[in-house]
């Protein structure tokens, strides 16, 4: 005889919080490092010239006025969804709520394929000789993710402090190539003050410089994943703030250090045309670092990309599920991994989807262009739900932060940045598909009676 079915425990809807203090700050720091420094430095120079610190540099300012939003929210509201979360709460606008949660997954999506793309170019063609299929490397890359985040958080985030310490080694071996080159008189110091936009005019300088930062931005986002592991994390009210802000701090001072080492060995030609800069940059820093070895140094930090964006989309979706943005499915988890299974599966499929849509820079500017949108929302989120206090103490920003955050994601996202047609005609496809969800999911609510 079976036994009588009974209610799942509130056990089996909940996520383990498996994740302190120690591994937030190392989690937040591998979500930023990766694939943007290392893929699209060179793309970045192809804005600027040789200059291509300054663009980092204003993003890395950028990044602090908008992450001090989220800080500010994730002690509020430690709750897995994320901007959408905020954004509900905010303006109480179901149909925006939604857009915004699937612009935000949407961009974790296009990270994790423009990480891909990384991953079978030119430091995958330094091991192989280019022998393998790009697009067949890519999508198993997605698969063998997928897989991963299936098995636990515990396991996934493990995994990416091992990947995030090797591609910390990564970016201190090109800081070091950089020290050497200026010690032994190596290098073209000229070259960081020149600046190759378009016809010269102070336009011209203005649009390439703000193209060149948004593009560059893609380097910084992962801070904003980071709050959708509130409900893994221990005591986030309290982690949170030191993680995100030590996170930012320790990359953005990698970047720029970074930036001005690529500078100053290697033309900004020569990284514009390579999908793999860094790898130019060694070639050329008279330093006898073995090539193959940070080539694979390399595919280890994209793929530490990859991973913390699809853990992203995957908890995304199940926050949605749970806040009846998505239907109750997309919340369901393996039992004994507690695991968002249905939000893995569902993610990694889009994903493989979207590897064939576009090349690194385009997939990269996809990415910063649909999170730019989302953080101008989440830092006015930010001031209107300053008349809806709370009963524990939190982290709350200075009003003029989230104002110029605001303000800066605004300009960066506008056509003030002079990014090409086809990334806003990507991010439109991509929003009128959400459109599409949005309207199945009302009726299927209807149909219901739930909504």
């Amino acid at each position: 005889m079976t036994e009588p079915r009974t209610a799942p425990s509130h056990a089996e809807h909940t996520l383990h919080r498996a994740i302190g203090p120690k591994l937030l700050i190392l989690f937040v720091i591998g979500d930023i490092l990766g694939t943007g420094i290392y893929a699209t430095t060179g793309k970045v120079a192809g804005k600027v010239g040789g200059a291509l610190w300054v663009p980092f540099a204003i993003g890395f300012v950028v990044a602090v006025l908008t992450a001090a939003s989220y800080v500010e929210l994730v002690g509020k509201y430690p709750k897995a969804a994320g901007a959408a979360l905020y954004t509900q709460k905010a303006f109480k606008t179901p149909f925006l709520t939604f857009i915004i949660a699937f612009m935000v997954m949407c961009s974790g999506l296009s990270s994790a394929s423009a990480a891909a793309r990384a991953f079978s170019g030119d430091y995958l063609g330094e091991l192989t000789g280019d022998a393998l299929p790009p697009t067949l490397v890519a999508i198993t890359f997605i698969l063998l993710l997928a897989a991963l985040n299936l098995r636990g958080v515990s396991e996934s985030v493990k995994a990416n402090v091992v990947l995030t310490l090797v591609e910390l080694t990564g970016l201190v071996i090109i800081l070091a190539i950089g020290a050497y080159a200026v010690l032994t008189g190596d290098g073209e110091p000229s070259r960081l003050t020149e600046f190759e936009t378009g016809d010269g005019t102070g336009f011209a300088l203005m649009t390439g410089v703000l193209g060149a930062t948004a593009l560059g931005f893609f380097a910084f986002v992962g801070f904003e994943d980071s709050v959708n592991m509130a409900e893994e994390t221990k005591d986030p009210v309290r982690t949170f703030p030191r993680a995100i802000f030590i996170g930012v701090a320790v990359t953005g001072t990698i970047y720029v250090l970074v930036a001005l080492v690529s500078s100053l060995l290697v033309d900004s030609k020569t990284l514009e045309g390579s999908s793999g800069p860094l790898l130019e940059v060694v070639k050329a820093g008279g330093v006898d670092f073995p090539h193959k070895l940070f080539a694979l140094i390399a595919l280890f930090a994209v793929t530490n990309s990859a991973l913390i964006n699809i853990m992203m989309a995957s908890r995304l979706c199940y926050g949605m599920a749970n806040e009846r943005i998505l239907p109750r499915a997309m919340g369901r988890v393996l039992p004994r991994r507690r695991t968002p299974i249905v939000g893995i599966v569902f993610v990694s499929l889009l994903a493989i989807g979207l590897v064939s849509t576009g090349e690194i820079e385009g997939l990269g500017d996809t990415t910063a262009f649909l999170l730019l949108c989302v953080f101008a929302v989440v830092n006015v989120a930010v001031l209107v739900l300053r008349r809806d206090p709370v009963e524990h103490r939190h982290f709350r920003a200075p009003t003029v932060v989230p104002v110029l955050g605001a303000i800066t994601a605004l300009i960066l996202a506008s056509p003030l940045a002079d990014r090409p047609a086809e990334v806003y005609v990507r991010a439109g496809v991509l929003v009128a598909i959400g459109v599409g969800l949005w309207v199945v999911n009302q009726v299927v609510l209807r149909a219901k009676g739930e909504e």
